[in-house]
C-alpha cells in the first residue's frame, strides 16, 4: 500500500501568506512604537508651552517646514552635498580602514607599527583635528572630505584588527591541512572569519563620519550641507528647519542601516551562519 503523506508548510518551516503579512506588520510596529513613543512626548511638552513656540514647534509645524523644504529643491540640494562628502569620506575611510586593520592582525610587524598611532589617534575627538586640517587643506570640500576619512577610519581599523586577531587557529590549521595556499586561506577562513567585525567597525566608522561631518560643516564655509543648514537656521532661531534637517539625518542613518549593512549582513554572515538575523 503506498502511504500519501500531507505535510502542512508550517511543519516544514515555511509560513503562509497570512502569518508572512502578521510578521511584518508586528516587525513594524515594534519599529515604529519607540517613534510614536517619543513623538507623543514631544506634542505634549509642545503644547503645554513650557517653551516658546519658535524654540520648540510641534511636529505639525516641523512636518510643514519639512515639505516646504523639500518642494522647493533647498532641502533635497542641502542632503545631496552632504551625501557627496560623506560618502567620498566613508569610502576612503572603509578602504584603509580594512587594508591596515587585516595587515594588523596578520603581521605583527604592521600591528607594532600602528597600534601606537591608533591607541592615541582614536580617542582624540574629531573636532580637536578640525582646525588642522583647515589650516593644512584650507576651507571647502577637500578639507571636510579628508577629515571625515581620517576620524572615521579609526573604529574600522580597530574592529578589523580585533576580528582578525578572532579568527581560531584551529580554522586555519584545518585549511593548511587540507593544502589550503596563502590566498584561499584568506579567501575562505581569513576574510569571513573577519567580516562580522569589519561589519561592526563600519558601521561606527559611519556614525562617526556622521557627526564630525555635520560639526564641520559649520565651521569649513561651505556653501551647501545639512551642518550648514543647521547652523544657519540657528542664527535666525528657525528651530524648525533645524529640526527638520536633524529628522533627514536620522532617517538617511537609518536608510543605510536597514538597506546597506542589513543586506549586506544578511548575504554574507547570516547566510553562512556565523551570524543570526
Amino acid at each position: 500500500m503506498t502511504m500519501v503523506s500531507i505535510v502542512s508548510p508550517i511543519s516544514n518551516g515555511y509560513s503562509t501568506g497570512p502569518e508572512k503579512i502578521g510578521s511584518r506588520w508586528r516587525a513594524f510596529a515594534r519599529t515604529a512604537f519607540p517613534f510614536l513613543v517619543v513623538g507623543g512626548i514631544w506634542e505634549i511638552v509642545a503644547h503645554l508651552g513650557i517653551f516658546p513656540q519658535r524654540l520648540f514647534p510641534t511636529l505639525e509645524d516641523v512636518a510643514i517646514t519639512f515639505v516646504q523644504l523639500t518642494i522647493s529643491g533647498i532641502l533635497p540640494h542641502h542632503v545631496i552635498e552632504t551625501l557627496i562628502r560623506l560618502f567620498c569620506g566613508f569610502a576612503l575611510a572603509g578602504t584603509m580602514g580594512i587594508l591596515i586593520g587585516i595587515a594588523m592582525g596578520q603581521s605583527r610587524r604592521a600591528e607594532d607599527i600602528f597600534l601606537p598611532l591608533v591607541s592615541i589617534g582614536a580617542p582624540i575627538p574629531g573636532l580637536a583635528y578640525a582646525p588642522l586640517f583647515l589650516l593644512w587643506f584650507g576651507l571647502g570640500n577637500l578639507s571636510t572630505i579628508l577629515l571625515v576619512a581620517f576620524v572615521s577610519v579609526f573604529p574600522v581599523i580597530i574592529n578589523t584588527w580585533t576580528g582578525g586577531k578572532a579568527v581560531r587557529e584551529i580554522w586555519v590549521r584545518s585549511a593548511k591541512a587540507m593544502g589550503s595556499d596563502d590566498r584561499q586561506l584568506f579567501r575562505y577562513v581569513i576574510l569571513p572569519g573577519t567580516l562580522p567585525y569589519i561589519l561592526t567597525g563600519l558601521r561606527l566608522g559611519l556614525a562617526q563620519a556622521w557627526r564630525i561631518l555635520v560639526a564641520v560643516e559649520m565651521l569649513a564655509a561651505v556653501p551647501w550641507g545639512l551642518g550648514w543648514l543647521i547652523f544657519g537656521a540657528r542664527e535666525f532661531l528657525n528651530t524648525d528647519v533645524m529640526l527638520a534637517a536633524i529628522v533627514v539625518i536620522g532617517g538617511i542613518g537609518l536608510a543605510l542601516e536597514k538597506f546597506v549593512f542589513k543586506r549586506l549582513e544578511d548575504y554574507t554572515v547570516v547566510r553562512w551562519g556565523m551570524m543570526v538575523s
